[in-house]
């Protein structure tokens, strides 16, 4: 039985990219048409777009979109335009590696091409975006099967954050796995991490879950360890932003805390990632940069103080997960376990 959602992410329509708004939920649906590039590298620092592999995809059509419309004299000023799009989308987040992974198939389409008509070049283009689009929805798809068949009928999971299709282009990576579980007639429970400090588990996952009729459960952050002992968790589920070579993995600020937790409880700790989510040009986590967010997410929420003024803040986005304290990772390949990245 398919996985059939009900909402879209992010689409391709009329020479535009139309995004779901992510900032408005759950209060409003509301979709958002990105006509030119700025406006989707926007979109991504603001997080109306947010998710590896979304944020990967919103890129590649923003490259389209900063082609288009425009007039080349020779192929060197094509080139040089292509140049200043794809460095201004790399500059919009610094740590999901889908983001410079899709730029730089982008770039490399038209580096690799003998075609000399700019119009073509950017149907090219189009046609590569619309495939990375189109290959993350059967990545998700995959990654979903292979880790339904490591849940069991009446199992309840803990997941992070949003790995779900609001993140993805397709049914998504952690939620994906519920999502295909719960198709083949797996009876299953979800605890969903409010995840601070911007919510992302209780604005976007929560209602996405809702959205999909799963069974759901919302707690606080720092009500995990206590839910694992007295809720019978069988399972952490949760996605990334980046993986080393060696597994090590980056994912929302407090998957780290989650997986020490798993760990003294005796609990499987799963990482659901796309292959465009793997970095095989670092060795380890320790060299994965992370972002750090303004210190406004943690002092004002809701237009409202919550920490006096001058308040010194530590707000990185993400925290790294090292591959001890991982079970295995799901991928579209298959199920892998070890310390380092089967390139099969």
């Amino acid at each position: 039985m398919e996985v059939k959602l009900n909402f879209k992410t992010l689409e391709w329509i009329d020479s535009k990219l139309r995004l779901l708004d992510q900032t408005k939920l759950p209060e409003k649906l509301v979709y958002i048409d990105c006509e030119d590039f700025k406006s989707v590298a926007s979109a991504i620092k603001t997080l109306q777009v947010r998710g590896a592999p979304a944020i990967g995809i919103a890129a590649a059509y923003g490259v389209v979109l900063g082609m288009l419309n425009r007039t080349y004299r020779t192929q060197i000023e094509y080139k040089i335009r292509l140049e200043e799009v794809v460095s201004e989308l790399k500059r919009t987040r610094p740590t999901a590696v889908n983001l410079f992974w899709a730029l730089e198939k982008m770039r490399k389409l038209v580096d690799n091409t003998n075609e000399k008509n700019f119009e073509n070049l950017n149907q090219l283009l189009l046609k590569e975006a619309l495939l990375i689009h189109e290959e993350d929805k059967i990545m998700c798809k995959k990654i979903g099967q292979n880790g339904a068949t490591l849940l069991k009928d009446n199992d309840t999971v803990l997941t992070h954050c949003n790995a779900g299709a609001l993140a993805t282009g397709g049914i998504g990576t952690a939620l994906g796995v519920i999502y295909t579980a719960v198709s083949k007639g797996k009876k299953i429970k979800v605890f969903t991490d409010e995840t601070r400090p911007v919510l992302q588990g209780a604005r976007l996952t929560a209602w996405e879950l809702k959205q999909q009729g799963i069974d759901f459960t919302l707690i606080c952050d720092n009500t995990a360890a206590w839910a694992m002992r007295k809720k019978s968790i069988n399972a952490v589920i949760v996605g990334a932003d980046r993986i080393a070579k060696n597994l090590d993995t980056a994912n929302k600020i407090g998957t780290y805390n989650l997986a020490v937790l798993a760990k003294a409880h005796n609990i499987p700790f799963y990482v659901a990632a796309p292959s465009s989510s793997f970095d095989l040009s670092i060795e380890d986590g320790d060299k994965i940069k992370i972002e750090e967010r303004s210190s406004e997410e943690v002092t004002n929420w809701m237009n409202r103080k919550t920490a006096p003024d001058g308040t010194k803040v530590f707000s990185p986005a993400f925290d790294v997960t090292p591959v001890e304290l991982i079970t295995a990772v799901i991928t579209e390949k298959g199920i892998q376990k070890g310390k380092r990245v089967n390139q099969d």
